[in-house]
Formats: C-alpha cells, sequence, structure tokens
C-alpha cells in the first residue's frame, strides 16, 4: 500500500471547498467551507467506522465518514454524499437523529447522527478507506480512534444511548 495520498485533481476541477484552512494556531483542518461526517448506527450492529488510509491525516484511525463541505452545500447532505463515497452506505432508508456542530470560528465539522434499521453491507469505495466496519458500542472506545472523532465519541455515545438501544 501506497503511503502516498493520491493526487488532487488541478485546482480548476476542484471544488473551492477542497482545501486546507489554517488556524491561528498553526493546525490545519480540512474544508474551506468546514466538513461533515455521518455517524450510522444500526442498533442490533453498533456504529459504521472507517479505518482511515494510512497516508490520511491521522491515518490507521478510525473514525466517521466524512469529508469537506462544497461550496453551496449543506453539512447535512456532505454527511450523507460522503459516506456515501467512503462506506456505501446508502442514500435512502436512514433517520436523521441528531446533529452536532462543532466550531472554531474559521472552521467548523458537523456529525450528524443517523439510524439505519435495515441492514446494509458497508463496503470500501475509496482510496481514503482501509478499512469501514460496523462496530459494537461497547467495543469503540478500545480502538484506535481519530482525536476529534475520540473527543466527541462519549457524547454521541450519551445521544445513541438515549435513543434506547
Amino acid at each position: 500500500m501506497s503511503m502516498l495520498p493520491p493526487p488532487l485533481p488541478p485546482e480548476h476541477l476542484r471544488d473551492p471547498g477542497d482545501a486546507w484552512v489554517e488556524g491561528p494556531d498553526g493546525k490545519r483542518y480540512w474544508g474551506r467551507f468546514g466538513a461533515a461526517g455521518a455517524l450510522v448506527w444500526h442498533p442490533p450492529l453498533g456504529v459504521l467506522l472507517q479505518l482511515r488510509a494510512e497516508w490520511s491525516h491521522h491515518g490507521l484511525t478510525w473514525g466517521i465518514p466524512g469529508g469537506a463541505l462544497k461550496a453551496g452545500e449543506s453539512a447535512h447532505h456532505a454527511a450523507l454524499r460522503e459516506s456515501h463515497e467512503e462506506a456505501g452506505v446508502p442514500e435512502d432508508g436512514l433517520e436523521t437523529l441528531h446533529t452536532e456542530f462543532f466550531d472554531l470560528g474559521f472552521w467548523s465539522y458537523t456529525t450528524v447522527i443517523f439510524r439505519a434499521d435495515a441492514y446494509f453491507e458497508p463496503l470500501v469505495n475509496d482510496h481514503e478507506s482501509a478499512d469501514v466496519a460496523w462496530i459494537a458500542l461497547d467495543k469503540v472506545d478500545g480502538l484506535p480512534l481519530h482525536p476529534g472523532f475520540a473527543t466527541s465519541w462519549p457524547s454521541l455515545r450519551g445521544i445513541i444511548d438515549r435513543q434506547g438501544h
């Protein structure tokens, strides 16, 4: 497996949202217009997580499928689009349970929690995923988690728990 990311298309062919944003502390965040991800919960199986490709930012950590918002795109639509592109999440049959908004002032990330009552087989659909899998809720904490997801997981888990898993 190559440790280098695939090259980005030339700038004039990319969506303007596909760019890094640098914070005042020098840290970089992906998505000029912010980013969004989908936490898909299937009550019998747990949550759908993505093992990030080794070359990616925080590679070989588990998190949720997600990515940069495109120009004019809502966070909800971006979460659905990215989860479909990266993990084969169907574009229908999901119930939106909650939206969590994290705002740094210069960049934001929106997590949309979806409930999937019908089973679907997750698929590694692109080069950004090393694996995608249903993970039981009580097994998530034992994985090497993406730092942002690790910070938000206790709160997100609480929201799922209140839904009555």
